[in-house]
């Protein structure tokens, strides 16, 4: 199975593209999403891939990154959804916006795609509602959302310690800024801060 390609760009269209390695062109299927993103002819190319083998052809789906490629083989995975399919699909809205249909159920949005009828949207939902990818944004709110409520708990306890609150907030803050993850840490480093 080919998983990566590294050489430099040969030919672009809106569906595909040669990417020459060594002097052989592999042509590889891509959304349009992919298109937009990729360098001019002649410059250095990296493409994640994955391969498709059928009875009468090989055939390679190229991605910039694991994300795209993540949403590929999770949208292969629902029946009667292929790869040339996932690719439209992929082709189609930006990735959280796929997600938020996905997640509201939001069938005229997916019947607004190219190929993607009514029942295939269904299908789409019911199999990927709860399976969809967390994007980077998501994460990083999360993340972000609980180091919040780490320094909320440190702060909360300093204060029953007797500390004044915007002294606990600073320090708990200071802490977490520094890469104190958990609870614990939060509120020993602020006592030191505090402290010291």
């Amino acid at each position: 199975m080919i998983a990566e390609l590294r050489g430099h760009l040969a030919h672009k269209s809106a569906d595909r593209a040669v990417v020459d390695v060594g002097g052989v062109g592999y042509e590889i299927f891509i959304s349009l999403n992919t298109f937009y993103r990729l360098p001019d002819p002649g410059e250095p190319l990296r493409v994640i891939t994955h391969t498709h083998v059928r009875e009468d052809a090989l055939q390679l789906f190229g991605f910039l990154d694991r994300e795209e490629k993540s949403l590929f083989l999770l949208l292969t995975s629902v029946s009667g959804i292929g790869p040339r399919l996932a690719m439209n699909i992929l082709s189609g809205p930006p990735f959280t916006e796929l997600q938020e249909a996905l997640e509201a159920g939001d069938l005229a949005r997916l019947v607004a795609i190219p190929g993607v009828g009514k029942k295939t949207a269904e299908r789409l939902v019911v199999e990927l509602r709860d399976k969809m990818p967390k994007t980077r944004a998501d994460a990083a709110y999360e993340a972000a959302a609980t180091v919040r409520g780490v320094e909320a708990e440190a702060v909360s306890a300093l204060v029953n310690l007797g500390y004044r609150r915007n002294e606990a907030e600073k320090a708990a803050k200071a802490v977490a800024a520094a890469g104190a993850a958990n609870l614990e840490e939060v509120i020993r480093g602020a006592l030191k801060r505090l402290s010291g």
